[in-house]
């Protein structure tokens, strides 16, 4: 319900050598380097085709909770929360697992997509809030599961000069997946007399060809490791992956104020369903159109993510992940206005997809650089983990906020923790060049 460098032989947070570019991926004479490697056009194309999936039922999710089974603000905070924030719990073992072997990202991130395609024909059967909060700590277990070591192999396939782009890429082909999926909600709640049971149903069937895809296209994690630098030339100065290791990663200075900028902005942070509540009762939307109001936030990031991806690549991530934060902030503001003109929803709604690309990519290709390869799944599962956790307890303390004292209070209170994290992430911000522009 949320739409989120390689290391050489010097210490983690600084800038690498343009022989580890280079070593990073291995030119030929003559040979022009493709923008972007296949490994991520591959998992593009798989988190596309899961995103439609997944998509379709948060589209549907909200209003089949609240207005169907007449769950309270609060209780869809606490079912939003496990939603968003139950991965949290499992992205460090993800992370761990991918790292302990070769070839294991691959096999941990489709272990992960299996498991939430299983919990698709689960919510046909949940219809109370215990088993459908069981279903949905499933289905994000799986999302834990495979989401750092995805964004391992992304990273592993780039050089530092373009994971920028790359993760601008990736996303860019997840969020067609999330344009398309309120799509297909929508035209199946139109044509079908119980429009949510074949929502769940077409839905599983979508999850298990992206996982089919995955299996047969994705390299292997020896595949794409093979980009890595100098790390295999030296294996006895390579780190051992444990968890030990991976925690000891949250000593160096620019992946710690990594690190607790995103927590901290994710404290803050309003699930994307409650802002899409909001916006249908600012605006009076019939539920039957509910499900398209996630399509103005997946268009915008479609089109920023690469080319915030590259400007980040340019600029300085931290400074294009801060300014994602600062459209969302905007985003919160007009939503508390008296404003009800027509444009308020394409204004808020393209604010929120900002955010969206300016963040979502650019947070991991701004840590990558500061984890080794051995460690790069864990490494950002702490990033993830953190980012998770927080916006669980923000989930659970705005449902909370609008039982209590109204929508309006909650999204203020919001509004204005969101312009002080983010006032004190700037001071916090990462100064090591491993942020700055590649």
């Amino acid at each position: 319900m949320y739409v989120a460098d390689s290391r050489a032989s010097t210490p983690a947070g600084a800038v690498d050598a343009p022989a580890s570019a280079a070593g990073a991926v291995r030119s030929h004479p003559g040979r022009r380097r493709a923008a972007v490697a296949p490994t991520v056009l591959a998992l593009g194309t798989v988190s596309l085709i899961t995103d439609v999936s997944s998509e379709m039922v948060t589209a549907v999710l909200p209003l089949y909770l609240v207005a169907g089974l007449g769950l309270s603000p609060l209780g869809f905070g606490l079912l939003d929360g496990v939603y968003n924030g139950f991965s949290a719990l499992v992205r460090l073992a993800g992370g761990h697992l991918a790292d302990r072997g070769r070839g294991g990202h691959k096999w941990v991130a489709g272990l992960g997509y299996g498991v939430s395609a299983l919990c698709k024909p689960l919510l046909l059967l949940a219809h109370g809030l215990t088993p459908i909060g069981l279903v949905l700590a499933a289905d994000r277990t799986g999302k834990g599961l495979r989401t750092a070591p995805r964004d391992a192999l992304i990273s592993l396939s780039s050089t530092p000069e373009n994971r920028g782009r790359a993760f601008g890429v990736h996303r860019a082909m997840d969020t067609a997946g999330a344009l398309l999926g309120p799509l297909a909600a929508f035209w199946i709640l139109r044509a079908t007399v119980d429009g949510y049971d074949a929502v769940f149903t077409v839905s599983f069937c979508v999850a298990a060809v992206g996982v089919l895809v995955l299996v047969l296209f994705v390299p292997n994690g020896r595949t794409a490791a093979d980009t890595r630098p100098e790390a295999d030339a030296h294996p006895e100065t390579a780190p051992r992956p444990t968890l030990r290791a991976a925690l000891a990663l949250l000593r160096h200075r620019s992946l710690r104020r990594i690190t607790v900028c995103a927590l901290l902005l994710g404290l803050a942070t309003v699930s994307d369903s409650f802002v899409y509540l909001l916006l249908q009762r600012r605006l009076g939307v019939p539920d039957r159109w509910f499900a398209l109001l996630p399509l103005g936030t997946a268009t915008a990031f479609l089109l920023l993510a690469v080319p915030l991806g590259r400007l980040a690549d340019r600029w300085g991530r931290w400074r294009i992940f801060l300014a994602g934060h600062g459209a969302l902030l905007a985003a919160y503001a007009l939503l508390l206005t008296s404003w009800h003109g027509t444009a308020l929803p394409y204004a808020v709604l393209l604010l929120h997809g900002t955010f969206y690309a300016a963040t979502d990519g650019v947070l991991m290709a701004a840590a990558s650089n500061d984890v080794p390869p051995e460690l790069r799944s864990s490494g950002l599962a702490l990033v993830q983990t953190g980012q998770a956790t927080a916006r669980f307890v923000c989930s659970l303390a705005f449902g909370a906020a609008w039982t209590l004292w109204g929508d309006r209070t909650a999204l203020t209170a919001s509004t204005v923790a969101l312009a002080a994290c983010a006032a004190f992430s700037f001071t916090l911000r990462p100064r090591a060049k491993g942020t700055a522009p590649a």
